[in-house]
C-alpha cells in the first residue's frame, strides 16, 4: 500500500479527532463578526476557498480566500489564518512576516518545529494527520474538518459518510476515461478545484474544476466519451442530462461533500495504478515548496 492510500483510509478517525479537538483550539480561531482571511498554496489555498465561503454561508462574518503570494496588502483584516501543512513552506512564512504586529494570525499545521511557530501569533497542530506523502489527503480535510466543526457544522453523518466513500465501490468505466471534470456550488467549489488537483498530481490526469452553473458557458463543449462530469453535492436543474447528451459520464455526490472528495482521492490512486505510476512520487513535486532566497 502506498503512503496516500493509508493516509486516506484513515480519515474517519482523523475528522472524529478534529471535531473534539476544536473546541480546545476555539481562543485561537475567528469570532463571529470578525473579517476573515483565509490563506494557503496549492491544496491549502483551495481547502481556504471551502472555509471561507462556509463562513460567510454561516452568516459569521466577511472571509476571503487567497493563494498567499496573492494576498492584498491593501485590505484589513480581524485576523487572518494560514493552512500550511509543513510549516515551511515559503509564500506563507513571507506573509507572515509581513504582517506580524498589523494583524492577529493563526496558523493551521502539523508540524510545530518548523519556521510556522515563529512566523503565527497563535498555532493549532493537528500532527495526528501529518502526512508523508508528497500528495496531501488526510491534513487538508482534517483541517476543514476542525473548521466546519468551529462554525458548527460537522455532523457525525460526514465521518458515516467517509467510511462509505472508503468501501463503496468506484462507478464502472469511471478509471479508463481519460479527461475528468468536477463541479461545486458555494463551498464545494474549492472541494472541486481540490479534487481536479489530486487527479493532475497523483495519476498526470488532464482534469479541471469549475462552478457548476458556470459548466454550461462554454466548458460543457469539451466533454465527449472520454470525459467523466462529478458533481461534488446537488448539480443545477437539468445539468446532468445536459452533459449526457454530450456522452460523458455524469457522477453526481450523494455523500456529503468531504467525503466525496475521499472517493476523488481513491479515483486518482486507481487510475495511477492502471497507468504504471506511483501516486507517491508525483512528478516534478516536492512536499513543500521552498524558495532559496
Amino acid at each position: 500500500m502506498s503512503h496516500v492510500e493509508d493516509e486516506l483510509s484513515s480519515q474517519p478517525e482523523c475528522w472524529e479527532r478534529a471535531a473534539r479537538e476544536a473546541g480546545p483550539h476555539r481562543a485561537a480561531l475567528p469570532v463571529p463578526g470578525e473579517r476573515v482571511a483565509v490563506v494557503g498554496c496549492g491544496t491549502s489555498y483551495f481547502m481556504a476557498q471551502a472555509v471561507a465561503a462556509l463562513r460567510e454561508e454561516a452568516g459569521q462574518g466577511e472571509t476571503d480566500a487567497f493563494a498567499a503570494s496573492e494576498f492584498p496588502r491593501g485590505r484589513s483584516y480581524d485576523r487572518v489564518i494560514a493552512l500550511t501543512r509543513s510549516g515551511t513552506t515559503t509564500e506563507v512564512l513571507d506573509l507572515l512576516d509581513q504582517l506580524k504586529g498589523t494583524v492577529r494570525t493563526t496558523a493551521i499545521t502539523a508540524d510545530p518545529e518548523t519556521p510556522i511557530r515563529q512566523a503565527a501569533d497563535d498555532l493549532v497542530v493537528l500532527g495526528f494527520a501529518d502526512e508523508r506523502s508528497v500528495v496531501q489527503t488526510r491534513f487538508a480535510t482534517t483541517a476543514l474538518t476542525l473548521l466546519r466543526a468551529h462554525l458548527g457544522l460537522h455532523t457525525p453523518a460526514a465521518v458515516t459518510d467517509a467510511r462509505a466513500a472508503l468501501t463503496a465501490p468506484l462507478p464502472e468505466g469511471l478509471v479508463g476515461r481519460r479527461e475528468f471534470t468536477f463541479l461545486g456550488r458555494g463551498w464545494t467549489v474549492g472541494l472541486a478545484n481540490e479534487a481536479a488537483l489530486k487527479m493532475r498530481e497523483a495519476s498526470l490526469s488532464w482534469t479541471e474544476a469549475y462552478p457548476a452553473m458556470e459548466y454550461r458557458h462554454g466548458p460543457i463543449s469539451i466533454s465527449g466519451e472520454d470525459t467523466a462530469t462529478w458533481s461534488l453535492g446537488p448539480a443545477p436543474e437539468g445539468l446532468a442530462e445536459q452533459v449526457r447528451v454530450t456522452g460523458a459520464l455524469w457522477i453526481e455526490g450523494g455523500l456529503d461533500p468531504l467525503a466525496e472528495l475521499i472517493r476523488v482521492q481513491r479515483l486518482a490512486v486507481a487510475v495511477a495504478a492502471a497507468r504504471g505510476l506511483d501516486p507517491d512520487r508525483p512528478r516534478h513535486l516536492t512536499r513543500s515548496v521552498i524558495l532559496t532566497p
